[in-house]
């Protein structure tokens, strides 16, 4: 049976912290909606109203524009181990970039990646839990390292580049204002 909390609980919060992977999903009335996998330790629980992952370079850049134009977001877990959950996060989210008056104080919570691109910050408004009986057991997950010897390969300047060419706008055509920050005072979306 689902069940709704208005804040996070030490339990939910010490679930989020074991998991290897979760699930980004956003959209605006206009757009398709962006569901997208993320790994690696790269989410953090800040309160019991807030959550951040620190976000690498990648093909695309959908969560940045939805998040300029819509806002809604939602984080889901699910536990791939003997205990099954699913626990989804949903609320409002803010993009913010290098440079930005937030980045060091977030950044802190992170180990440093090569392409990393932005931190997204969730303000949770509700979390839901469910059973997860339908998820099926993934035992031994590892994380990839392709990503990050990827972003290691190309350099500072090509991934700027690279954000330049492939992340200014979603597949919707919504723009966003992470490549345009690039080589400028960022500043928080």
């Amino acid at each position: 049976m689902a069940k709704f909390y208005s804040e996070l609980s030490d339990d939910q919060r010490a679930f989020i912290a074991a998991q290897h992977v979760f699930f980004v999903a956003s959209g605006t009335a206009e757009s398709r909606i962006n569901l997208s996998p993320k790994g690696g330790d790269t989410l953090r629980v800040l309160d019991a109203h807030t959550v951040a992952y620190l976000d690498i370079t990648g093909s695309g850049n959908e969560t940045a524009a939805h998040m300029k134009h819509d806002g809604r977001l939602t984080l889901m877990l699910c536990s791939f181990g003997d205990k099954p959950l699913i626990l989804r996060l949903y609320g409002h989210g803010r993009v913010v970039l290098p440079g930005a008056p937030d980045w060091d104080r977030l950044a802190a919570h992170f180990p440093t990646f090569a392409g990393t691109r932005q931190i997204i910050v969730l303000a949770v408004e509700s979390a839901q839990t469910s059973c997860g009986f339908g998820v099926p057991h993934a035992e031994g997950m590892q994380p990839r390292t392709r990503m990050i010897e990827w972003a290691e390969g190309k350099g500072e300047e090509a991934l700027a580049l690279y954000r330049r060419r492939n992340n200014a706008c979603s597949i919707d055509g919504l723009t966003n204002d992470t490549v345009v920050a690039e080589g400028a005072a960022a500043a928080e979306i």
